[in-house]
């Protein structure tokens, strides 16, 4: 065991350890910029994850319609179907009805494989039947057997919604795609507003951090003057005390503000655990000057807009075909080509089949139905016509909204250099200021009004930091484009919808 008899020594130590405690404190805070709170609520929040499982959604709703696609091989029938009970016969000479007994035990099976055809709607199917029934009062065992059957049925003149989905199905697929990814702009928009809000409360707690302290130092040294030189009245004196106490108010209040900001800001990145980070404020403004014309011609390449336009557009003209064709006669051609025997064991159903045919079309006409179905169909085309005139105005909307965009954008950079310059006057300023005051050639109310101005640079540095930010992500969702790397917003979706995400 180690022993210490130099009091000197062991009351430095002392001393020293909340110092030590406090660096080792710090340097376990959590550092966070800007880029990487993107990127962690990108990965971790829980709106990250929701548009995660939403994509998945979409992506299992268009293998389903794939699947359709593709011929399915199906199996079905019955077993062990029991029948004991009184039946009505008919003769077939003399039309007497007769009630028998039935006692007897069938089982059936088909298998099929069965192929959906888009362009024109019809449906092919290839079978092979079974059945088997035994009637026990009689002793009788019969097989019937179709070994292989073709068949084909075709509506005429009828809706096909397979068709339509065709055209549509990977265009919402597509659409899901870019939704996923503008949502995770969205996300980044958010993240920027709730950072710098963070930020700006972080600063302010500093800020009044250093106010404090510095309107504690300067009230001590201006008792000292007074009681030793004389130099400070009693009433400079009283109000530099009033704005010391002002300074601790505020110390109190911003560090409760800023851990509430923090905290908001966590929650959202899905770090709730993680309270003690340090923000650092992107001071360093890229340059980066867009033109209209590249982002409207980007928007309207990788946008979900311009897709989400294009499904509307086909809905109503999928609304006035299915009218149309709901109008007038409706007919199905069926169509059946194979083969069919029975006999007493099952070798004997299958031998020498005998050909069958079956061929037939089934329809309806309507004779009069007071106009309802030209109704729907004027419906339908009123319909169209107002969604195309939407359409119209959606775009002419979206071209202005980004000439808006854009310009703000282009204006922000140079906002921003102003704001910096501004916040290192002011922060000269009220160091000059400061020194005067120190020599007793400025005022308390002078210093206070230096002091103002310093804050209000700091924030409106801040602000127009968060507004450059919040609008290049504005423009990233807009487009999906990465202007700063000069490439287009992608993603791993095999990673998602493999579930490695």
């Amino acid at each position: 065991m180690i022993r210490i008899n130099n009091k000197p020594l062991i009351v430095l130590i002392l001393l020293l350890l909340p110092f030590v405690v406090s660096a080792e404190k710090l340097q376990h805070r959590d550092v966070l910029t800007l880029e990487r709170a993107v990127a962690i609520a990108k990965e971790r929040s829980p709106r990250a994850q929701t548009a995660r499982y939403t994509l998945l959604r979409h992506y299992w709703n268009y293998r389903s319609y794939k699947a359709e696609l593709l011929p399915a091989l199906n199996l079905s029938g019955t077993a062990l179907n029991y029948n004991q009970s009184t039946v009505d016969v008919r003769d077939a000479n003399t039309g007497e009805v007769n009630y028998v007994k039935n006692n007897t035990l069938s089982n059936s099976a088909t298998l099929s494989i069965d192929q959906n055809i888009p362009v024109i709607g019809g449906t092919l199917s290839i079978e092979s039947y079974l059945s088997n029934l035994q009637q026990f009062d009689y002793g009788k065992n019969t097989f019937n057997t179709n070994p292989v059957s073709i068949n084909y049925r075709q509506p005429l003149r009828t809706y096909n919604a397979l068709n339509w989905d065709r055209k549509t199905a990977p265009k919402e697929f597509e659409q899901a795609r870019r939704v996923y990814l503008e949502t995770l702009q969205t996300i980044a928009m958010t993240t920027t507003s709730l950072f710098f809000t963070a930020l700006a409360a972080q600063s302010a707690y500093e800020k009044a951090v250093q106010t404090y302290e510095d309107r504690k130092a300067l009230f001590e040294s201006s008792q000292r003057r007074l009681e030793l030189l004389g130099t400070v009245s009693r009433s400079e004196l009283l109000q530099l005390e009033l704005s010391m106490l002002n300074a601790e108010m505020s110390v109190n209040s911003s560090k409760l503000t800023m851990e509430s900001e923090l905290f908001a800001l966590n929650l959202y990145l899905g770090t709730a655990g993680f309270t003690e980070i340090e923000l650092v404020a992107p001071f360093d403004v890229p340059t980066v000057l867009i033109s209209e014309e590249m982002v409207l011609s980007k928007a309207r390449e990788n946008s979900s807009h311009s897709l989400e336009l294009e499904l509307k557009e086909l809905a109503s003209e999928e609304a006035l075909a299915k009218a149309k064709s709901a109008r007038g006669i409706q007919a199905t051609l069926n169509a059946n080509l194979g083969l069919s025997q029975t006999g007493s064991t099952f070798s004997e159903a299958y031998k020498n089949p005998e050909q069958r045919i079956v061929v037939g079309v089934a329809f309806s006409l309507p004779i009069y139905d007071w106009g309802l179905a030209k109704g729907k169909v004027m419906m339908a085309e009123t319909d169209m016509a107002v969604t195309n005139t939407e359409l119209e105005q959606s775009e002419l909307e979206f071209v202005e909204d980004i000439h808006t965009k854009v310009a703000r954008f282009n204006n922000q950079q140079r906002q921003c250099e102003i704001s910096r310059r501004a916040r290192l006057i002011a922060e000269e300023r009220y160091a000059i200021v400061k020194g005067r005051f120190e020599g007793g050639n400025v005022t308390v109310t002078e210093l206070n009004t230096a002091q103002d101005e310093y804050d209000q640079a700091v924030s409106r540095d801040i602000s127009q930091l968060n507004t450059f930010w919040s609008s290049y992500y504005e423009l990233q969702k807009l487009t999906l484009y990465n202007f700063m790397l000069g490439m287009d917003v992608s993603e791993d979706f095999d990673k998602i919808f493999n579930g490695e995400k």
